[in-house]
């Protein structure tokens, strides 16, 4: 199992990855372009990818311009194995290493995502993007979890 930062070259599994989740599935698989996923990994943040024998099984990308979690996914049959808590510390150490505002991020209710998210240390604040759970974390948050 190999972790490290995600490359041009990666766009393609990922939206495999992207599109085999069983919650928080895009209602149209054209709303998230390969474009965008370039966008996001080299010009608006950064993504880690986790991949198993050259075969990404999980990825996570942040946006540093919108302070957002733009995704956290992992192949179904890959949960439960610590593989989105590494992924989720990678990302959240370098945000923070750019950035001391508040990180913030949505998901759909009562799904294993706003389970996990809870269980990080996350804080709901409200709802966003029509009726996800809206979560927050904070630079000092993050502090006090790392340590």
């Amino acid at each position: 199992m190999i972790y490290r930062e995600a490359q041009l070259t990666d766009i393609p599994q990922i939206q495999v990855v992207r599109h085999t989740v069983k919650e928080n599935t895009l209602s149209n698989p054209a709303l998230v372009t390969d474009a965008d996923c370039e966008d996001f990994i080299t010009r608006r943040g950064k993504g880690w990818v986790c991949e198993i024998n050259g075969e990404v099984i999980g990825f996570a990308i942040v946006d540093l311009q919108e302070h957002n979690v733009w995704a956290l996914f992992l192949r179904p049959e890959y949960e439960g194995k610590g593989i989105g808590k590494t992924l989720h510390r990678l990302m959240l150490n370098w945000y923070f290493d750019q950035s001391q505002t508040n990180l913030w991020l949505g998901t759909a209710p009562h799904t294993r995502a706003e389970r996990f998210y809870g269980l990080q240390g996350w804080q709901t604040t409200g709802i966003v993007n029509k009726g996800e759970v809206k979560f927050e974390m904070s630079y000092a948050d993050w502090l006090k979890l790392t340590k």
